[in-house]
């Protein structure tokens, strides 16, 4: 506790459980992915895809952290050829009316940002942009 003048005051500071659920859901391209599989499930090739600019290993990355989350189910189905699929989990699901409102919000607080054409991320320049 801080005292400030006759007054006692607890230092401000942020729940710790949000700041975790930001500290994950923020991290690139997780939000992206959990938003993309609300239309269902979907393959890794469907997956990469939809969310465009991601490369396969960070994809890769981040399919794994989600389900060691347990946010997302990744089901192998049998062959051939092997189909695996991700699926959000109750958890994930529980994630969407969350999600919906943080796209509400943007929709209406945030800048549109002219340079995409996709729901997703920024585009990456081209390399002719690099070089100049």
């Amino acid at each position: 506790m801080v005292r400030i003048g006759d007054k006692d005051h607890e230092p401000r500071a942020c729940d710790a459980a949000l700041a975790r659920a930001f500290s994950f859901l923020g991290k690139r391209w997780n939000g992206v992915i959990l938003g993309t599989l609300t239309a269902g499930p979907a393959g890794f090739s469907e997956l990469r895809r939809a969310v465009s600019g991601i490369s396969d290993s960070v994809l890769s990355e981040r399919l794994a952290e989600l389900c060691a989350a347990g946010l997302l189910v990744r089901s192998v189905g049998n062959g051939p050829p092997i189909a695996v699929e991700y699926r959000l989990t109750p958890a994930g699901e529980a994630l969407m009316p969350a999600m919906q409102e943080l796209t509400m919000w943007a929709k209406n607080n945030l800048p549109a940002c002219p340079s995409t054409d996709t729901p997703t991320a920024p585009s990456r320049r081209p390399a002719s942009a690099a070089r100049e």
